[in-house]
């Protein structure tokens, strides 16, 4: 199964492509979309879509998973955030990949097994369970292969298991 995960964002979208063959996670890609910081929103997010399609088209994955919006302190920035991922969800829904969505708290849990874990504990572990000589890089990036390792582990659990032909993810919002 290959797995295109995304760390959404408005100036910089993560993305990570992993193979999975449900014992082994294997690297295929990462890296960012990047929309200039000056450029109103619309056209921001004309190029989201428009590359991630792209990405869509050039990877075929069978399953995208992507991170849930957790706002902390600057709302303002969430919005826009949020702005962004409401196109890379129309993005998948249009392209008939399956969506699956993840709390960063279920990533780290996943990843490091825990889910209180700190960024670079995540950055190293998916270094380490991805078999990568050097850190995936930028952060977004980095973020975008630990959602796709996660949606590797819960897709391949066996609760997803017994779920059976009903095609549902346990820890899928969708």
């Amino acid at each position: 199964m290959k797995i295109l995960g995304i760390d959404p964002g408005i100036g910089t979208v993560g993305f990570g492509v992993i193979e999975s063959d449900g014992r082994k996670n294997q690297y295929v890609a990462c890296g960012v979309i990047t929309t200039p910081a000056n450029t109103p929103l619309s056209p921001r997010l004309d190029m989201i879509y428009t590359d991630l399609n792209e990405l869509i088209v050039t990877f075929a994955p069978d399953a995208i998973a992507i991170e849930e919006l957790f706002f902390s302190k600057n709302i303002t920035t969430g919005i826009s955030v949020a702005h962004g991922r409401g196109v890379i969800l129309l993005s998948a829904y249009r392209s008939g990949v399956p969506v699956f969505e993840y709390t960063p708290m279920q990533v780290k849990q996943s990843v490091v097994g825990y889910g209180g874990a700190k960024k670079h504990q995540v950055i190293y572990m998916v270094q380490r369970l991805l078999d990568m000589k050097q850190p995936p890089r930028p952060d977004d990036a980095a973020d975008a292969l630990a959602l796709a390792i996660c949606h590797a582990r819960s897709a391949t659990s066996l609760i997803a298991k017994s779920q059976g032909s009903k095609g549902e993810d346990p820890c899928s919002t969708i």
